[in-house]
């Protein structure tokens, strides 16, 4: 029995940061998926449709903040701003529920991301980037992961902080 409880003492740290890298990892691959759902949705409807941080599922936040949630919609003016008369949300995920944090760092004057029906980015600056840190609570370098979008569209996830 004292074996066991030895075993348990350390087995059981070792598991959290699995754990949180699991996590975080299901975590970016949601932003990722999303991102290329995005691009598709652009270039299947021939449209502009854009992916904003959003608490609600029926506004942007016009914040760096990803963890509240995010929502991706068709934006019939290319504005990346959700306008209600015109615009509709065609997908919402939820905030993350944990403390993680997914913070968001652009080269554009707009906090959404939106792609044209060509599956361009189109409000990056030129060679510009759209980067997304994802850290857990508590700190955890080795489960950290940067979710990163560039002009031409194609969203990459690798393990560690954005650069």
């Amino acid at each position: 029995m004292t074996i066991v409880a030895i075993l348990a003492v350390i087995a059981v740290p070792s598991f959290n940061g699995t754990i949180q890298r699991a996590r975080t990892q299901s975590e970016a691959n949601s932003l990722v998926n999303d991102i290329q759902f995005a691009r598709s949705e652009a270039m299947k409807r021939g449209m502009p449709v854009s992916l904003c941080a959003s608490k609600d599922g029926a506004t942007c936040t016009n914040a760096n903040a990803w963890d509240v949630g995010w929502i991706v919609f068709n934006d019939d003016n290319g504005s990346g701003s959700l306008d209600a008369s015109t615009d509709t949300v065609l997908r919402y995920r939820a905030g993350f529920t944990n403390g993680d944090k997914f913070t968001a760092t652009t080269t554009s004057t707009s906090k959404a991301l939106t792609y044209s029906r060509d599956g361009f980015v189109i409000n990056l600056s030129n060679g510009g980037t759209f980067k997304a840190t994802l850290s857990t609570t508590p700190a955890n370098a080795t489960a950290t992961r940067c979710v990163t979008v560039n002009m031409v569209g194609r969203a990459v996830q690798t393990g560690g902080a954005c650069g």
